[in-house]
């Protein structure tokens, strides 16, 4: 599913007005009987007090024909304008004067007005700003936002929670609407998935309001949100007559003293996503503790007993992952320079391999292209500098990641997979996953999907899908607070069959 810019979405609603020869009060009609649907569904008449604070402009008449269709099946409702500037659109007139039309009388709130009490009982629809908002609300509209905040009633926010834009990190973050739920418009905005916008809905869906699917299929997102429609087309079945060797070889490098489960986890993964051979590449005190653990992992070790100083592997490799668990040594770090400047092939490189590059960026031209990052946020800081809003994150990962062809996984509650300008949001995992291991997983699979042969950008966004979804497997038997990364691991197998289901529309057919 596309995510699309707030101008994308203006382009999308004009064309959808000139495609049908329709006026825009008209798909301000289809967008609030969305709305109504929604809430009328779930409520069935059930009498409670419904507060719609409406701005004056296209959000808050969406609002105010929202009221009208309330108001007309019996719904009590109070609706407050918030009379925020001289300038109002023509739709929000029209439907105010709908509204009054039925002798329903808006409370216009203004810098003076006293604040409306709400009850934690009552339902509130935010429709005070839209995807439109380029300024920071004024100061008595942000005390206002804060008072419905306090309120504890449920808010509904219509399209976005009001007081974020949705291409930048809000202005103050105290004048955002923290929203129970919220009912998008079509396409979901990159904003429901950033850290430092994200944490202000607990939920949200879209709605569709009918806009021109020949627009939105044929205008480029910077971003895609993957979901199961969108991953299953990269699944790639297994043939009759293969064997260990079609599904290639896979090679783990990483461990040091104490740090063996990593490369453990790793290869156990690399296994389970459907590698057809993994050996892992570790130093000597992790020979017996790997050959015991993961007795399916042959294991090749380098001459120290605590850490790596060379890496030699005798034979050509399909794909290697490098760096859980390796450590920081200076013969390390030689080891690890000397095998980028050996090996051609696309790897995946994740931890202390990740804080090498950083500290040592002369590397950077020696790593293969279309190698797959998988750095946690500090990680990426530290590779691509300091940034100061998610977006501008976004936008240096991008430079970056083109600059050196490379895929950069930016791991996270909703890990983001960046190539060639364009970035991937993924939506499942839980926060069950922060946890030791997960990451080590996450490199086990990329790496055991590239050995089978999937593109580095698929390999990377199939992997981390999938990786989710094991977690989500993996939460719903265990909880969060139980979930290791081993439970990922064995996980790996049920989000397959997750993922391969068949609907029970199907299932049932002849029955």
């Amino acid at each position: 599913m596309k995510i699309f810019s707030a101008d994308q979405i203006y382009q999308a609603d004009k064309s959808t007005i000139q495609k049908e020869q329709i006026k825009s009060e008209e798909l301000m009609e289809r967008a609030a009987a969305q709305l109504f649907e929604w809430l009328h569904s779930r409520l069935r008449g059930t009498q409670v007090n419904i507060q719609l604070f409406c701005g004056i402009g296209n959000n808050g008449g969406d609002g105010m024909a929202l009221a009208r269709m309330l108001h007309e099946h019996g719904y009590s409702i109070k609706v407050h304008v918030v009379n925020y500037s001289d300038k109002r659109s023509e739709d929000f007139l029209l439907n105010l004067e709908r509204l009054k039309d039925l002798k329903v009388w808006p409370d216009f709130i203004n810098k003076e007005s006293d604040l409306p009490e709400i009850s934690p009982n009552d339902i509130v629809v935010d429709a005070i700003f839209g995807i439109g908002l380029n300024r920071v609300p004024d100061d008595w509209v942000g005390k206002l936002i804060g008072h419905i905040n306090d309120s504890r009633a449920f808010v509904l926010s219509v399209d976005v929670p009001s007081g974020l834009s949705v291409d930048r990190a809000p202005w103050n973050t105290s004048y955002v609407i923290q929203a129970s739920y919220v009912l998008s418009f079509q396409l979901p905005k990159l904003i429901f998935f950033l850290p430092e916008t994200g944490v202000y809905l607990n939920q949200w869906e879209v709605l569709d309001i009918g806009l021109n699917q020949d627009f939105i299929a044929n205008t480029e997102a910077d971003f895609e949100l993957i979901g199961r429609p969108e991953v299953l087309p990269m699944y790639r079945p297994r043939l009759k007559f293969s064997h260990k060797g079609t599904y290639g070889h896979s090679v783990i490098v990483g461990g040091s003293y104490g740090k063996i489960g990593a490369v453990q986890l790793a290869s156990n993964a690399c296994l389970s996503v459907g590698s057809g051979l993994v050996s892992a590449f570790v130093p000597k005190c992790g020979y017996d503790s790997l050959q015991t653990a993961v007795p399916e992992v042959m294991v090749l070790t380098g001459s120290r007993d605590k850490n790596i100083s060379r890496i030699e592997i005798p034979f050509e490799p399909s794909v290697v992952g490098i760096g859980v668990g390796i450590g920081q040594d200076d013969d390390t770090i030689d080891a690890f320079s000397s095998f980028l400047k050996k090996i051609k092939l696309p790897m995946v490189i994740d931890a202390d391999g990740l804080n090498i590059l950083s500290k040592n960026p002369e590397l950077l031209k020696d790593v293969p292209q279309l190698s797959v990052l998988t750095p946690h946020p500090k990680e990426l800081e530290r590779l691509i500098g300091h940034w100061e809003s998610d977006f501008e994150k976004l936008e240096k990962a991008k430079e970056f990641a083109l600059q050196h062809n490379l895929v950069i996984v930016i791991k996270g509650a909703h890990t983001i997979t960046i190539y060639n300008g364009k970035g991937y949001v993924n939506t499942t995992g839980n926060p069950g996953m922060a946890t030791a291991g997960s990451g080590d997983v996450l490199t086990g699979m990329i790496t055991g999907l590239m050995a089978q042969g999937y593109p580095s950008v698929e390999a990377a966004i199939f992997g981390v899908y999938l990786h989710g979804l094991a977690g989500d497997v993996g939460a719903s038997k265990k909880g969060y607070e139980a979930l290791k990364a081993s439970i990922l691991v064995d996980s790996i197998g049920d989000a397959y069959a997750d993922l391969l289901r068949q609907p029970e529309i199907e299932q049932n057919e002849g029955n």
